[in-house]
């Protein structure tokens, strides 16, 4: 029980934070982009500034025009796509090589430079091409691995502004042998969130954008020794009091 009691601290004070989203974060705008893009340039250039500060304005510069040249979604990335009188573009979609989506009657779909703010306005300007008066939703996930000591271990589609928490939950949450303590995410198998970082960054309410993870990503959630059949039975009880958000919908396999 000290597991579920842990998570739920953790998912309180995520909840109090979750609202808060960074100004060039999962939301940024062209707009806003370019104009941080601008100032840091400027800095970069001013004969004011410190050597050191003139090099990270540049630096940061530099990635903000990658960002806005290349687009936000990455190989893996899934895509769920709505349109209205079409059932089979009304499904979930795979990024592919290329940053491009294939896509039944239409083709190859280019994402490259597109936002993630500019997605659902771009293919329905796109899809408008083929389809007439095309009624487009769409929404962006991740892809992630979710292993270990959770209820079920897979890969998930998770929202891009889904807290941290909210994408363990996806998986049914932590199961009564998790040692929380010890959660960890790892890219190509080495670390990237552990420790007292991530519990931080979980009660402080960050997303999985606000975290930096891409598709491919991995949970990595180790188990305690063996329980009781009473523990089972009172941590199950207990998850149906948590408020999170799960996306049943969103499992690849």
């Amino acid at each position: 029980m000290r597991s579920a009691i842990a998570f739920a601290a953790l998912l309180l004070a995520a909840r109090s934070l979750g609202g808060q989203v960074p100004a060039l974060g999962l939301g940024a705008t062209r707009i806003g982009l370019d104009e941080r893009a601008q100032r840091l340039e400027e800095v970069a250039l001013s004969p004011n500034q410190s050597a050191a500060a003139k090099t990270a304005a540049a630096q940061e510069a530099a990635v903000i025009r990658r960002r806005l040249a290349e687009g936000d979604f990455k190989v893996g990335d899934r895509i769920l796509l709505l349109v209205e009188g079409e059932p089979s573009l009304s499904d979930t979609f795979t990024v592919g090589l290329g940053s491009t989506l294939i896509l039944p009657a239409v083709g190859d779909v280019s994402l490259v430079g597109v936002l993630r703010s500019e997605l659902q306005d771009y293919l329905a300007r796109r899809l408008g091409q083929n389809l007439r008066d095309a009624v487009v939703r769409a929404r962006a996930y991740v892809r992630l691995s979710i292993d270990g000591a959770v209820a079920r271990p897979g890969f998930y589609g998770v929202p891009a502004d889904a807290l941290l928490s909210d994408a363990l939950m996806a998986a049914g949450g932590p199961t009564p042998e998790a040692q929380l303590g010890k959660l960890r995410i790892e890219r190509a198998g080495r670390p990237i969130w552990e420790g007292r970082a991530l519990q931080q960054a979980i009660a402080a309410g960050k997303t999985i954008d606000d975290a930096g993870l891409i598709a491919g990503d991995q949970y990595v959630l180790p188990r305690r020794g063996r329980t009781t059949p009473g523990d089972v039975l009172r941590f199950g009880g207990f998850l149906l009091t948590i408020p999170v958000t799960i996306y049943p919908l969103t499992r690849i396999f």
